[in-house]
């Protein structure tokens, strides 16, 4: 029986997986407690697998450490493929970013049993930083999963009702996902042919919630999240914004029927313009100068374009469909 399984889904991790795996084998346990650690290798092209196999023969007598690959590319197939194979009823998600302080294991597994109608919970996130941020980057730190939420528990519904806790530093009840969650999902995360692929999160735990299930943030689950220079650069910063932005409108309607959807449409329409507005007359004056100012409008720019962009796409799919049918039947027709 094992009561906990830690998940690290990785994609070339390397250089990051010792710096994950070092605070994570030192985790304060109880001796009665049964806990391991799943590696999910998303496609690596490096040395991955080999690191892994360094760790499992150095520590397996501390902690049991299992390898696993998963050729479909995107968070969402390692995730899955992760759930699939872990052998406890609570599942805590890892990136290969991801510092766990030493309680983190312990800490996850305690809330489940003080909170035993949470299907899905988050950690309280800070952030180590490779180079010093933009100026007022604490308005746009959520974006990069940077999530300080105070001190207290509490359920997110009680909150704000389509907040979510991101995927990092994620615990689920394993029972809770196989309940709950399809398996086709819109969302696999962001790639380079698919720029509105951003809300695997908010999808997954929008079902699980649909069925019953709490989602909580326990802020005694604590995680440093490593952000590389790279990503504080405009052109990230930039690409990230857009895509979120561009994928509210499906996570906006997950949860709608679809005689809601029409009229809820025209109501997000009309508050993004607002916010899109409101923030332009209020920073005008930095938005072609501050890098925060301009990614907080392409993210509402996006969000007020995304309904378009996804009707554009399901029409383009539906014309391609028809093109092709009618080019079969005259096909049969002249033979």
């Amino acid at each position: 029986m094992v009561d906990f399984t830690v998940v690290i889904c990785t994609y070339n991790g390397m250089n990051r997986l010792p710096q994950l795996l070092d605070p994570l084998i030192s985790q304060h346990i109880p001796y009665h407690f049964s806990w391991e650690i799943l590696i999910v290798d998303n496609n690596s092209t490096d040395q991955t697998a080999s690191i892994i196999q360094q760790y499992q023969s150095q520590y397996n007598a501390i902690v049991q450490i299992h390898y696993a690959f998963e050729s479909r590319q995107g968070i969402v197939f390692a995730r899955k493929r992760g759930i699939q194979l872990a052998k406890g009823e609570l599942i805590g998600f890892l990136d290969d970013d991801n510092l766990p302080t030493q309680n983190w294991v312990i800490n996850a597994y305690n809330f489940a049993q003080s909170h035993p109608q949470a299907g899905a919970y988050g950690s309280h996130i800070e952030a180590e930083y490779a180079v010093n941020p933009p100026p007022h980057f604490e308005r746009i730190a959520c974006f990069l999963a940077i999530i300080n939420r105070g001190e207290n528990p509490f359920r997110y519904d009680q909150l704000e009702r389509w907040l979510m806790p991101p995927g990092a530093g994620l615990v689920i009840r394993k029972t809770a996902w196989l309940n709950s969650v399809p398996s086709q999902l819109t969302f696999t995360g962001v790639q380079a042919k698919s720029l509105a692929n951003k809300g695997e999160d908010i999808e997954a735990l929008s079902y699980i919630r649909q069925q019953g299930w709490e989602i909580w943030h326990n802020p005694n689950m604590k995680i440093t999240h490593q952000i590389p220079a790279e990503r504080l650069q405009k052109p990230y910063l930039m690409k990230l914004t857009r895509s979120i932005g561009l994928s509210r409108y499906p996570t906006r309607m997950l949860q709608r029927s679809v005689w809601q959807k029409s009229s809820f449409s025209v109501a997000h329409f009309c508050y993004d313009l607002y916010k899109l507005l409101v923030h332009y007359f209020r920073y005008r004056t930095l938005i072609q100068t501050d890098l925060v100012t301009q990614c907080e409008q392409q993210f509402l720019l996006y969000s007020l374009l995304s309904p378009f962009y996804h009707w554009h796409q399901r029409f383009a799919k539906v014309v391609q469909k028809a093109v092709f049918y009618t080019k079969k039947i005259i096909m049969m027709t002249a033979s």
